[in-house]
């Protein structure tokens, strides 16, 4: 838990130096190789070491919930009718196909001139995105219609998203790789996924999963940890800066998520036996925190999760966490810093860049025990 002296709401306190280099552009060579810098916060103390080797920080009986949304292909390329160039990111990919027909998809747009309702956006396989309506800020809802033999131009009920996504969409790389996917030496299909993505939905990775490989689980299992799954579709909004001087009046976005009977019990039962639970990533700390938070216990839900957790807030379920090293002054470092406290989790990261971690999303692993 964080110390209360520790509880900073200037978001320049949450801030730091970054050389541009430290930025992970691919992942290791092996996942599981990456390093990891193990903060255990009741002996303010570090320890270098490697990921593969994190079996050995724990005790048989933890829990380890992981997230197990899969990233789809959802950024896409089109042409207007004009023949300029759109780019589509679509926000909300997990949505039902009969609220998406009536709705549209929500996307991020790109364009030299930008897109207007009513207009239609063409794809390479023929599929076309009908602008349902724009936002002003970047984003419209479109509703996407795809040429099937029997019924050309079928409505979005006959357009299933993931099927068009993988025919002809691209993995949404976040903003700070600042290279195109794929073809190249880094395949970020299966890369920029975790070993236990399972529902499609997420237009980020749950990072944190990314460097457990099959092998390392096999191992953790062995030595008696239970795993259990939750699913939250991580959203661009992830990637969205605090841009108010004062962390309390940032809103953090909402993004979908799904906690099973079978987890929730998972996570109660290791609660009432005394046994810890291990959150894998930021996403599914705040799941379960969000649904404590909401219900007065650990229970099956499903819906939208905004939980904001920042220094002063009290964590009723997380025992310890798996995390990557965040961006400066954002709702991820945010959390961590509730943790563990703001000033272990800017030394850690001052420790991280003197020895040369990668940072964000390809890059190495924090344990906070």
């Amino acid at each position: 838990m964080a110390d209360d002296l520790d509880i900073c709401f200037r978001t320049e306190d949450y801030d730091f130096e970054l050389p541009s280099e430290l930025i992970a552009q691919a992942p290791a060579s092996r996942r599981e190789h990456s390093r990891l810098l193990v903060l255990d916060r009741d002996r303010n103390s570090m320890e270098h070491n490697r990921f593969d080797r994190i079996v050995n920080f724990f005790n048989p009986g933890d829990l380890l919930v992981v997230n197990d949304t899969r990233v789809v292909r959802a950024r896409l390329i089109g042409r207007k009718d004009s023949g300029g160039r759109v780019e589509l990111l679509v926000l909300d990919p997990f949505k039902p196909m009969e609220t998406a027909h009536a709705e549209g998809y929500l996307c991020l747009v790109k364009a030299s001139k930008g897109v207007k309702s009513g207009r239609s956006i063409h794809f390479k396989d023929g599929t076309r995105a009908e602008v349902l309506e724009t936002t002003g800020t970047g984003m419209a809802a479109v509703r996407f219609h795809a040429e099937v033999a029997e019924k050309p131009d079928a409505l979005s009920r006959n357009c299933q998203i993931f099927d068009m996504l993988d025919r002809i969409g691209q993995v949404p790389l976040p903003p700070y790789i600042e290279r195109k996917p794929g073809p190249c030496a880094v395949d970020d299909l299966s890369c920029y996924q975790t070993q236990f993505a399972r529902k499609p939905g997420a237009v980020a990775a749950p990072t944190a999963g990314l460097h457990f490989s099959a092998d390392l689980l096999e191992a953790l299992e062995a030595a008696g940890v239970e795993i259990a799954a939750l699913t939250l579709h991580v959203g661009y909004g992830t990637f969205s800066p605090i841009r108010c001087a004062d962390i309390r009046d940032h809103r953090m976005h909402s993004e979908y998520f799904e906690l099973s009977p079978d987890t929730a019990e998972a996570v109660m039962r290791a609660r009432r036996e005394g046994r810890r639970v291990v959150a894998v990533g930021t996403t599914v700390v705040r799941t379960l925190e969000w649904v404590m938070a909401s219900t007065g216990k650990v229970s099956a839900l499903s819906g939208f999760c905004n939980h904001y957790i920042y220094p002063g807030y009290r964590f009723e379920v997380v025992d310890r966490m798996v995390t990557n090293f965040h961006l400066p002054a954002s709702s991820l470092i945010l959390l961590v810093s509730a943790f563990a406290g703001r000033g272990k989790i800017l030394n850690a990261y001052a420790e991280a860049i003197r020895q040369k971690y990668r940072f964000f999303s390809y890059g190495d692993a924090m344990l906070i025990l």
